[in-house]
This record gives structure tokens, C-alpha cells and sequence, in this order.
């Protein structure tokens, strides 16, 4: 494919409105190179883009079995995700090495997350509300601005793609209690259409903590547990829709609204809070205009609220309410052909209310940003150049950029070199929390450069990523403060192999990773290990057709990590064998069995905290063709 055709001339929000138009290809086993929107924020196919992309589109997450958002990315290459007690319970996600607010998260184009972690709640999100993920590895602050030191995930919600009346639902139950529900329809006319999706998901859960309170060691005191108490199951509840509307007036205009909610309740060992109730909120609106075929300008609009109302029995103790307003105004310019110019506007306010007896306070951050990048094609070279500047209320400005080149070497080689700077701004409890904030902190930033080579064929896709990153300015706990401080800096380096295989009814998917993430700051830390970071980790998922049949099983394996800066505390390695069966009974119907963890594997990805063993689901699946 001649890399000048696929530089799509669109902005994020048209993007968005094309994802349905390409639904086909993204469910075609033989389809290697699906669009993407969310690496450059301009429309590209997989294989032309100068970042390492990976796709997972609806199919993909059927045929997993997957029961969470989490439970779908572990294992990936560059993503090992930490949980603390099985469904439902804390996830944080650690892209390339970096920190878990190192990576940016997109929500159908709006920005996400809790502005006190300073991370969103990853399993708060419905598997049954998403339509495809999209995980570019590698920073993208030129791009996106604070938070895209490890990469950018873009999670889109479902979408209709075909005129008339469709509909789906699907019925689940399994092991621990696990009992799922959702359904959807879509009503589409030639210029547009609505949507209602909704879900539900509830499991009574494992006894999440192994670890008890000792006043002399502290150990497991991370779990709050007392002997004898919390020997109980910590179950979980989850109920989500997504209500979108798009029209298209005329082949100049397109407009597109969204809204996703998702509220639950949550159970997990504690002694000074026990249970949660949740909200995870995400409204959005996109606006695109194409006067010519050579300028196409876009407006995007969003609001993110992050809500967990938190209890000890039935008594009231705090509650954290963030929220994220955006808006980013894109103009995508075609100055010659196979060359593109985008620059735009973005405007960001976060704020955050703690009702606490103890430690509450409220404050708003605004944030202000303008970029810019060239997109051009010479041949077989491709090249990127991007540069953006914040100007941030709280840390004021903030320069970053990119460049990316890419060069067909011929006979399907690829290669591809990169180099970028990104930066993360202190969360709100970082410079509010009372007692335990910093207001003086400054921005965390980092340096990466990339190399990857890559080779595709007819039906596979092969492909090496090495990459290097230094991030200065590290926040950690300064004891000499008794707060946080900018004192820590690190060095991360990276291999990642990965390789996509569809041969007759057999179809491959394999991703190695290997890790080497340290502390390089002064002092005795200097040297040890990040915590938390395997250094080795694999996913292989192997299927096969059958007829109406489709066999498949995942192995996850990673080895051991520490749980401590200090490296004292280790984590053992595990590995893991997930096993599914698929029976197509009648159009349409759609009968799956899962046996996860089959071999009964006891482990951890955080010290003290269980795992659920071997597990077993049944789900029925309606999906008219």
C-alpha cells in the first residue's frame, strides 16, 4: 500500500464518526492494517504509522471471554496491569515501564481519569460498553499534553454502521457469582442515527486480602486487615448505557454526541473504609466541517466526573468527586500531495472536591495548549514532525515535541526511528492533599527514543520495538519534607516482539516483553529496580475454526517483580492458561464456555493481595450478521 493514500485528511471528531465505516475490516481475520485515529489524531492505517499501534476491536473482545477492561489488556506487550483483589477491585496500568499516571486515557476523544490518583478507574469500564481499543506505545505529550509519557489508550464506545434496525444482547454467568447482562439496538438512517447500549455486571467476589496487620513490621498493611476480621468475599456491582446520536446533513457537515455512565458498588477489606459507591461519567460532542477535500476543521467537547462516595459498614467517611472539562479545536490541512499540516487548540479545567472530616479541600486548574504537526510522504519515507505548548494555572509553561521517520526498505521491511519528549503534571492530591502535598511541585518529564523494525507478508505481520526513556523529576515521598518532592529519576529500556498470524482456520497473536527499569536517582535507591516492573513478560493467543466451531486459549506469563522501592519485598512470577470454546448454533447465536487461570495458579500482581483462582463462565450471544 502506498503510504500517500492512507493519510486520511479527517480531525479527531470525524474520526470518530468514520470508526463505524471500517467496522468490516476491523472483523476480517485476514485484516492487518485497520484505521486508527488516535497516534497522530489524524486517520491512518495500522501499518503506516510511526508508532507502535496495537488494535483490539469488538470480535476480538467477544472472543476473549474477558470480563473486565483490565483482565482484556494483561499480558500485552509494554502493559503489565496490577489488581488488587480480582473483579471490580483497583487496577492501575504501567505502559513501558512508566508510572500508572503515565499514561494518557481517551474516552470516544475525551480525556479521562481522576484528577486526585491522578488515574482513571480502569475497572469501572464495562467491556460491554467498547467498541475497539486503540494503545499507541511511546509518548505523545506533543500531541496530547500532560499524562502521554508511556503512550495513549483510546477506548471507543459501540457504534452502529448499517442502516435500518440492529440490535444485540448477550447473558453471562460464572464462577464467584458472576452474572452479566447487556444489550443494545441501533436505529440508522442514510444521513444518521441513535443508539442505546446498556450493561450490567455483578459477581460476589474472592476474599481479596492475604495479608494481615502486624504493628511491629507493618506487613500487609496495605490490606488494613486485623486477624480475624474480613474473612469475607468482596463483591462488586456495575451498572452502565452509552446513548449516542450522529447526522451528517450534507457531505460538508457531520456531528456527533455521546454519553457513557457507568455506577456501582464496590466491597473490599478495610478498617477505616470498607465499600464504595462509584460514578464514571463521560460526555462528549464532535463537530466536523469539510468545506474542500484539501481542509477539514473539527470541534470536540467533553466532560469526564470521577465520583466514589466511600462507607465503613453504612457509615458515611469521605468522598472524592473529580471532574474534566475539554474542548480542542483541529484544522487538518493539505499542503501537497501526501502531505499534511494539523494545528489546533486545546483548553482543559480540572477540579476536585474531598468531603472528609479530616482532610478536605477543593480546587480547579485550567490548562491552555496550542500545537502543531506536519505529516509528509517522499517515496518509500515517511516523515513526523510535531510541537505543542501548555500554559498550565498551577505549573505555568510547558514545551514539548516529536519527531518520527519511517523508511520502506522493500520486500515488506519496515523500519522506523523515533525521538520525543513528554511530562506529567502533580495530581491534585500531590499539591493539595492537607498534610501530605506539595504546592511547589513541578511537572515530571521524560525523554524517549525508539527503533523498530518490522516485516509483513500476506496474512502476518512481524515486528521489534526498542526503545530507551529517562524521566526527570520523578515525584516520590521526600522524607526531608515530610511531603511529596520532586527527587527521583529513572531509566527505563525496552524490547518488545510482537507478530500476528492468520494461516487457513488457524489465527496467532504472540507478544514478548523484556524490561529494565531502575532508579538512577542519588542515594541508595540508586540502581534498584522500579517497583512493580517484570522484566519479563509473554501473551500468546492461539484460535481455530471449526465450522460453527472456534477453539482458542491465551497464556499470560511474567516473572517476578518487586513490590518496594527498596526491593524487599518480591512478588513471584506466575503464569497463566485461559481456555474458550465457541459454538455458532443457529445465525446469529452465538453459545461460549471459558475456563480461565485453568491450571488453578495461586498469584499476585500486588503483595497481599489474591487473585482469583481457576474460574469458569458460560455466556449466550446474540449479534444478528
Amino acid at each position: 500500500m502506498h503510504h500517500a493514500s492512507t493519510i486520511r485528511l479527517t480531525a479527531l471528531a470525524a474520526a470518530c464518526l468514520a470508526c463505524s465505516s471500517v467496522t468490516a475490516q476491523e472483523h476480517d481475520p485476514t485484516a492487518l492494517d485497520p484505521v486508527v485515529v488516535t497516534a497522530t489524531r489524524t486517520a491512518t492505517t495500522v501499518d503506516a504509522s510511526l508508532a507502535a499501534v496495537e488494535v483490539i476491536d469488538r470480535g476480538q473482545i467477544d472472543a476473549s471471554g474477558a470480563y473486565s477492561l483490565p483482565d482484556l489488556l494483561r499480558g500485552r506487550a509494554g502493559i503489565t496491569i496490577i489488581n488488587q483483589g480480582g473483579p471490580g477491585k483497583l487496577s492501575t496500568l504501567n505502559l513501558r515501564g512508566t508510572e500508572s499516571d503515565h499514561t494518557l486515557f481517551l474516552v470516544d476523544g475525551v480525556r479521562i481519569g481522576s484528577t486526585t490518583a491522578g488515574f482513571p478507574a480502569l475497572q469501572d469500564i464495562p467491556l460491554d460498553q467498547i467498541e475497539r481499543i486503540e494503545i499507541v506505545r511511546g509518548p505523545r505529550s506533543s500531541l496530547y499534553g500532560a499524562d502521554a509519557i508511556g503512550g495513549v489508550i483510546q477506548i471507543f464506545t459501540r457504534r452502529g454502521n448499517r442502516q435500518g434496525i440492529h440490535g444485540h444482547a448477550r447473558l453471562a454467568a460464572g464462577s464467584h457469582g458472576l452474572r452479566e447482562a447487556s444489550g443494545g439496538i441501533d436505529i440508522r438512517g442514510a444521513r444518521g442515527g441513535i443508539g442505546l447500549d446498556l450493561a450490567h455486571q455483578s459477581t460476589d467476589g474472592i476474599n481479596a486480602c492475604s495479608g494481615t496487620y502486624d504493628p511491629n513490621t507493618w506487613i500487609g498493611a496495605g490490606c488494613f486487615i486485623v486477624p480475624g476480621t474480613h474473612l469475607d468475599r468482596d463483591g462488586y456491582r456495575n451498572n452502565s448505557f452509552t446513548l449516542r446520536a450522529d447526522f451528517a446533513p450534507n457531505a460538508q457537515w457531520q456531528f456527533d454526541a455521546r454519553a457513557f455512565r457507568a455506577t456501582g458498588h464496590n466491597d473490599y477489606d478495610g478498617d477505616y473504609v470498607d465499600n464504595s459507591d462509584i460514578v464514571q461519567q463521560v460526555i462528549g460532542g464532535h463537530a466536523r466541517w469539510s468545506p474542500t477535500s484539501d481542509l477539514q476543521i473539527a470541534l470536540t467537547i467533553g466532560r469526564n466526573i470521577d465520583d466514589s462516595s466511600n462507607y465503613l459498614a453504612h457509615a458515611f467517611v469521605n468522598r472524592y468527586r473529580s471532574s474534566r472539562s475539554s474542548a480542542s479545536l483541529q484544522g487538518d490541512f493539505t499542503v501537497a500531495s501526501g502531505q499534511v499540516l494539523t494545528a489546533g487548540f486545546d483548553w482543559q479545567r480540572d477540579g476536585a472536591n474531598v468531603v472528609d472530616p479530616w482532610s478536605p479541600f477543593a480546587r480547579t486548574r485550567g490548562n491552555r495548549a496550542v500545537f502543531a504537526q506536519y505529516q509528509g510522504n517522499f517515496g518509500a519515507q515517511d516523515w513526523q514532525l510535531s510541537l505543542r505548548h501548555d500554559d498550565n494555572d498551577q505549573f505555568g509553561g510547558h514545551a514539548t515535541g516529536g519527531i518520527a521517520w519511517g523508511y520502506d526498505i522493500g520486500n515488506g521491511w519496515r523500519v522506523t526511528a523515533s525521538h520525543a519528549t513528554a511530562f506529567k503534571a502533580p495530581s491534585f492530591n500531590e499539591l493539595y492533599y492537607p498534610g501530605f502535598s506539595n504546592p511547589l511541585l513541578r511537572p515530571e518529564d521524560s525523554r524517549s527514543s525508539e527503533l523498530s523494525l518490522a516485516r509483513s507478508g500476506e496474512g502476518w505481520h512481524v515486528q521489534a520495538n526498542a526503545y530507551v526513556t529517562r524521566i526527570h523529576d520523578l515525584i516520590a515521598w521526600d522524607s526531608s519534607l515530610n511531603a511529596p518532592g520532586n527527587v527521583d529519576a529513572a531509566r527505563i529500556r525496552g524490547l518488545e516482539l510482537t507478530g500476528q498470524l492468520h494461516l487457513g482456520a488457524w489465527t496467532a497473536s504472540g507478544q514478548i516483553g523484556w524490561l529494565d527499569a531502575r532508579n538512577t536517582s542519588a542515594g541508595f535507591l540508586h540502581g534498584l529496580r522500579l517497583a512493580r516492573r517484570p522484566r519479563h513478560s509473554a501473551r500468546l493467543d492461539l484460535d481455530r475454526a471449526i465450522g460453527d466451531w472456534r477453539v482458542g486459549i491465551t497464556v499470560i506469563g511474567e516473572s517476578s517483580r518487586w513490590d518496594d522501592v527498596a526491593n524487599t519485598l518480591r512478588v513471584g512470577g506466575y503464569g497463566t492458561l485461559d481456555a474458550r470454546v465457541q459454538w455458532r448454533f443457529a445465525p446469529g447465536w452465538t453459545l461460549q464456555a471459558n475456563v480461565d487461570n485453568a491450571f488453578d495458579k495461586r498469584y499476585e500482581t500486588s503483595a497481599w493481595y489474591n487473585q482469583p483462582g481457576r474460574t469458569f463462565a458460560l455466556s449466550l450471544r446474540w449479534q444478528p450478521d
